[in-house]
């Protein structure tokens, strides 16, 4: 189907595009040039993508290109996926509509009411995994839902990217479906649901989508969209990278998609569900194709079908994600929601995201699975358009509350010698140690830090983001590098903190450690020492808050008993804690799923039962006369008696 892009002679001269907004550079993106526009009057209801018929058809539109289906509210900021998506298509001439948080019961009117689009669905099930936003670690149902106005519980099914398009494909058959965001990202293949305690096949063959796409969305949509401008059959596109779909025979879509090697074939569903140890193998090939500049293709099959998952894009270069990052949104809720607050939006909306990508390769994070480990980084420039933006939004005192990104401190951060990371394999550029092959200079930080807190209407920037304090504390052979991160620290303590400096060591025992790929936790004291320093030279009275999680896989209740001493040692009654909750495609969850290591497929001990998951989590709270009791039980029945004196002042 060959696609145009329609325009219309604006008022007072210029060309509208079909999006609504003056356009003051045209190009058509899918040929390499982002069309870029200048935003209305944010108060006018076409000012955001249009949610329902009525706001369609005072378009003067008689079709839609493409419907996007989301699990959250529909807000029109960079921060959430589907408005991202939605600006994108835009910029790519397309008529683009969302339909928030849809109701999937009864007649399904809300899958129902614009129709069907000429290309294809597109379904999210939000920002967050369902069953992380639905449950707590304890499997016990939330009562509020932060993507939702008002915190409203229950506007979004489990497991919604499986009900959405389950729900348009028994509507419209013939029209593709494309799934996306971070289910289809976890879930793409075979994978552990701590939620039904089963293994479950890859999300395409439940949802039965057309084409999944796996991380972030911009690259594989441009492409998705060139090929059918260029009069490809939709079903006919299998080697798009960076997307998934299903397959009668694992050859298909070969043609063009060679990237790292030869393909890679994964044990198949049924020989995982009949032997976790195969699961176990399956998942390091799977983390690390993810995080390759040069992966290869991986098949695994199911039943009598192929799940073939192509390798992914490059990581963006600046002028990509800065196009991204300035399409034009307005940067505030739909107006449907006025008077009701989101909160995520609220914890979000004075916030600036500087980069994508994280090389920590933490073992629960979901990050490199979703975003990679290679850092995609925004212009100074982009940056500073967002931030007067963000001075510009109704109720802006001055105050931004976050410059960072998935972690604060990795802006600009990459291989001196890039050569060298495509051939890299390695999930993290920071664990066991830090790659000598890092350029980890904290300056260009520095100067987005300088910049913004110059601009007017700035009155005090903060860093809300995690910390890695590894990058901080290393001995660079680079002396910029050592000079930079000192002045960091300086700046980012007496600067850029609102009286708590949150940090996550996590762990105190290096056993765990080495399964969390955390640094030493030697390397937090060490920090706090210079934490302390700092505020006591500039007469500042701060707190550091540190994080920790109990039941992580390869952590014993010893371990806990001697993480409870060891915090209490350094003055800490812990505040930020949580209890590990196994979440698709991580390190963790397949070592708590199988029982083995994947890198090793050593056999590693994991709290699972609700008794051994308590056991460890009360010596958090050692320093609480309710729990003292039955600590001392457990420390006895440990024979830890030494560990009893330590905590409580005697033995018992």
């Amino acid at each position: 189907m060959a696609l145009k892009f329609k325009a219309r002679k604006a008022p007072g001269g210029g060309e509208k595009g079909t999006s609504g907004y003056y356009a003051v550079a045209k190009g058509v993106g899918c040929a390499g040039k982002i069309t870029t526009f200048a935003p209305m009057n944010p108060y006018q209801s076409n000012a955001w993508l249009p949610t329902t018929k009525k706001e369609v058809e005072a378009r003067g539109w008689d079709y839609l290109d493409v419907i996007l289906f989301s699990g959250d509210a529909y807000v029109d900021h960079p921060s959430f996926g589907a408005a991202v998506i939605g600006r994108l298509l835009e910029s790519e001439g397309l008529r683009v509509a969302i339909v928030p948080q849809p109701d999937w019961h009864g007649d399904y009117r809300d899958f129902r009411k614009l129709g069907a689009p000429r290309l294809f669905f597109g379904v999210s099930p939000g920002a967050m995994d369902s069953m992380i936003n639905h449950y707590t670690a304890n499997k016990r149902l939330r009562s509020d839902d932060a993507y939702t106005p008002l915190r409203r519980p229950g506007m979004r099914p489990d497991y919604p990217s499986i009900v959405y398009t389950n729900i348009l494909k028994e509507l419209y058959p013939d029209t593709p479906v494309v799934l996306g965001g971070i289910e289809a990202s976890l879930r793409r293949l075979t994978h552990y649901d701590y939620w039904q305690d089963r293994l479950k096949p890859g999300i395409l063959i439940e949802s039965h989508a057309d084409l999944l796409i796996y991380g972030m969305g911009e690259q594989p949509l441009r492409e998705l969209v060139k090929r059918i401008r260029n009069g490809e059959r939709f079903q006919a596109i299998k080697n798009i990278r960076q997307t998934a779909h299903i397959a009668p025979h694992p050859t298909e879509g070969k043609a063009g998609s060679e990237s790292g090697g030869p393909d890679i074939l994964l044990h198949s569903h049924e020989e995982c569900l009949k032997d976790k140890r195969k699961q176990a193998e399956n998942f390091r090939h799977i983390e690390q194709e993810s995080n390759k500049y040069e992966a290869s293709r991986i098949i695994q099959q199911t039943g009598r079908q192929w799940i073939i998952i192509n390798p992914p894009f490059p990581p963006m270069r600046q002028d990509e994600i800065d196009a991204s990052f300035d399409l034009p949104y307005t940067r505030l809720p739909h107006p449907k929601y006025k008077g009701k607050e989101i909160p995520a939006f609220e914890m979000i909306k004075h916030s600036v995201n500087l980069h994508r990508g994280c090389f920590g390769g933490c073992a629960f994070c979901t990050i490199s699975a979703h975003q990679g480990k290679f850092i995609a980084s925004r212009s100074k420039e982009s940056i500073l358009k967002e931030v007067k933006a963000v001075i510009n939004t109704p109720g802006f005192k001055g105050y931004l509350t976050d410059l960072g990104g998935p972690s604060a401190n990795m802006y600009q951060m990459k291989g001196k010698d890039e050569a060298i990371c495509r051939k890299c394999r390695k999930p993290s550029c920071i664990h066991p140690i830090i790659c000598k092959n890092l350029h980890a200079s904290h300056t260009p930080m520095l100067d987005i830090y300088k910049a913004v807190d110059n601009l007017p209407g700035i009155k005090k920037s903060f860093i809300g983001s995690g910390l890695r304090y590894d990058l901080l504390l290393h001995n660079y052979e680079e002396e910029e590098q050592n000079k930079s991160a000192q002045a960091y620290m300086e700046e980012l303590i007496t600067r850029h903190i609102s009286g708590r400096l949150k940090v996550a060591p996590e762990h105190t025992e290096s056993g765990v450690l080495k399964i969390l790929r955390k640094p030493p936790f030697e390397l937090f004291g060490r920090f706090k020492q210079v934490f302390e320093r700092i505020n006591k030279q500039h007469g500042l009275n701060q707190q550091l808050i540190p994080y920790f999680i109990s039941s992580h896989p390869g952590c014993t209740e010893a371990d806990m008993a001697a993480l409870a001493v060891e915090t209490k040692g350094l003055n800490f009654r812990l505040e930020q804690v949580q209890d590990f909750t196994p979440s698709p495609m991580t390190l963790a969850t397949e070592i708590y799923y199988t029982g083995y290591h994947p890198y090793t497929l050593e056999k590693v001990y994991t709290a699972r039962s609700k008794e051994e998951k308590l056991a460890q989590r009360q010596y958090f709270f050692w320093y609480k006369p309710e729990f003292r009791k039955q600590i001392t039980h457990s420390l006895q029945r440990l024979k830890k008696n030494d560990l009893i004196k330590k905590l409580f002042g005697r033995a018992q």
